[in-house]
């Protein structure tokens, strides 16, 4: 629900829990420098977590426009963000990037494609690794998002060796991103290349191999052979694959 700021600072607490009166903007300029609203007396550590409950970007982005201290307390909410999904927002590559840079202990981030459409680029990409959180990550969604490629995956993974879990479904990646996920991501334990059908067998072997944690990988639509699978288990064999033709087939474990 959308509120106009002025009536939203206006609209103070005179009986406390009688009800609220609105006081008009003549009579708050008439109250001068001695009127305060009482959202203004919070301490920012209590707006911080206030702000934290508000799931709407658009909302934060108004709030910051309000004052100094409501901009800090966004800040410092974002700051303690451990998640942050931007699945179903459109969102561009400055401003996601701009929020992922305050989220300094953030641990999930989920920048999956919605109904909207993505507009995030490998641009982007390169703006959101240079943040502070991005080696702390354990979790990250790319799923579906058509507008990157394997430049800015490969600038993202490089600094996010902490990963274990990889969403890259539905994107446009080849055996180069897999080769970094390889050199950077020693724990992953689970990854996601759904109908990434530019990634060959060859880059499922050296991914399996370096990625010694592997515990599954959902390879669903893509265009490999059945006989890529046997030598994945052959390296791992307690790797779980979830695939389509091993369904089929009923042959090998699925997840």
């Amino acid at each position: 629900m959308a509120y106009d700021t002025a009536d939203f600072f206006f609209q103070i607490d005179m009986r406390r829990g009688e009800g609220r009166r609105r006081m008009d903007s003549a009579a708050v300029w008439a109250v001068g420098m001695d009127f305060e609203p009482e959202i203004d007396r919070l301490p920012i550590d209590l707006l911080a977590h206030i702000f934290a409950m508000i799931t709407s970007f658009t909302d934060l982005a108004q709030a910051c426009g309000v004052c100094r201290k409501w901009k800090e307390g966004v800040k410092l909410s974002l700051g303690r963000k451990e998640s942050l999904s931007f699945a179903g927002w459109k969102m561009d590559d400055d401003s996601t990037a701009r929020l992922i840079r305050h989220a300094y202990s953030l641990r999930d981030l989920d920048i999956s494609r919605s109904r909207w459409g993505s507009q995030i680029t490998d641009h982007g990409l390169h703006q959101i690794s240079l943040a502070n959180c991005i080696p702390n990550l354990t979790s990250i969604s790319l799923w579906g998002m058509a507008g990157i490629t394997d430049k800015g995956v490969v600038q993202l993974i490089s600094r996010a060796n902490s990963l274990q879990n990889l969403n890259v479904g539905g994107t446009f990646v080849t055996d180069v991103s897999l080769l970094a996920i390889a050199d950077n991501c020693p724990n992953l334990k689970s990854i996601v290349l759904w109908s990434c059908r530019h990634v060959t067998e060859s880059g499922l072997l050296i991914l399996v191999s370096k990625c010694r944690k592997l515990e599954s990988i959902n390879v669903w639509g893509m265009r490999v052979p059945v006989d890529c699978f046997i030598g994945l288990v052959a390296i791992s064999p307690s790797l779980q694959i979830k695939s389509r033709s091993l369904l089929l087939n009923s042959m090998w474990p699925v997840v």
